[in-house]
């Protein structure tokens, strides 16, 4: 990931001074040293999952397969939330089945909002331009205004699609599992309401129903989930008729949703089709193109306008 690896206190100084210099000659390439740390950090607190994790992501370099699972098993043991995303871990080892918890998005977004516009400009980010043009794609085609009533910004993070889209909506909505996040937005004025929710949840919910939304935007929100077609469902109960559902995906060749080695789902082509179409809605747009970098390489994005 472009972020820090998350750090939770064990609550003892000694073994989080163990965890930090660990972490010191890992970056230095002293990783039989760092090893040697981070268990001497677990002898004084057996429940300390960072330093868990850290020795699973540590063991899985050093082609210890068998390690690693052991030590991020750890971790999901001392962290049932698992915040740090052991079970995902443990999934791309082929080491049974783990939802991505809420717990863990929350805390890494929680953790890392104050850095966050910085870290995606660095990233060439640019997932809310290309959602605007594909809107003006969309209208221009259909020969309707580019002009929306209500819009519900889903994944809203610190509000780079509510600046991108605000020019043409009435009333701006956002909502987002990050309450650090959310702070972020509200510092910009941007939004007419701001909810701290899980999306799905929010809009099964009756305050969603309350609206009929003229839009609902998702710009690198979906990278957090395996399966389109639950929310694909129920933005099309939120949507008004005719209204616009506009999104991006990371995306690959195959089929499905896959867990990708940096914890994110990419979406197949065929499977973004078909979780609009059982939702009731038409795609109007689909195109190739690219929402950011990673390693300094253009990573494969669908964007996506649907109309119910």
């Amino acid at each position: 990931m472009w972020w820090m690896k998350l750090f939770l206190s064990s609550g003892d100084l000694t073994a989080d001074r163990r965890y930090e210099i660990a972490r010191d000659l890992e970056a230095r390439g002293d990783l039989a040293g760092a090893a040697d740390l981070f268990s001497q950090a677990l002898e004084l607190r057996p429940s300390f999952a960072a330093a868990w994790f850290a020795l699973g992501d540590l063991r899985e370099k050093l082609a210890d397969r068998t390690g690693a699972i052991e030590a991020f098993g750890n971790a999901h043991t001392a962290d049932p939330l698992d915040r740090h995303g052991a079970g995902l871990r443990l999934v791309r080892l082929g080491a049974g089945e783990h939802p991505m918890t809420q717990a863990y998005v929350r805390s890494v977004y929680d953790q890392y909002a104050r850095q966050f516009d910085v870290a995606l400009a660095g990233l060439s980010y640019r997932g809310p331009e290309l959602l605007v043009s594909a809107l003006e794609d969309v209208c221009r085609d259909s020969g309707r205004r580019m002009r929306f009533g209500a819009m519900l910004d889903l994944g809203c993070g610190t509000g780079l699609a509510g600046a991108a889209l605000r020019p043409f909506v009435d009333w701006l909505v956002g909502i987002d599992l990050s309450e650090a996040m959310i702070a972020q937005a509200r510092g910009k004025i941007l939004y007419d309401k701001l909810v701290v929710a899980e999306l799905t949840q929010f809009l099964q919910s009756g305050i969603a129903s309350a609206t009929s939304y003229a839009l609902v935007t998702a710009a690198d929100v979906f990278s957090y989930v395996p399966d389109l077609a639950p929310v694909a469902r129920a933005v099309t109960r939120a949507l008004e008729p005719g209204g616009l559902f506009a999104f991006t995906v990371e995306t690959h060749d195959g089929e499905g949703g896959i867990l990708g080695e940096k914890l994110r789902y990419a979406h197949g082509d065929a499977h973004v089709r078909d979780a609009i179409g059982r939702a009731g809605m038409t795609v109007r747009h689909l195109a190739s193109a690219s929402k950011r970098n990673e390693n300094n390489q253009p990573v494969p994005t669908l964007v996506v306008v649907a109309e119910r």
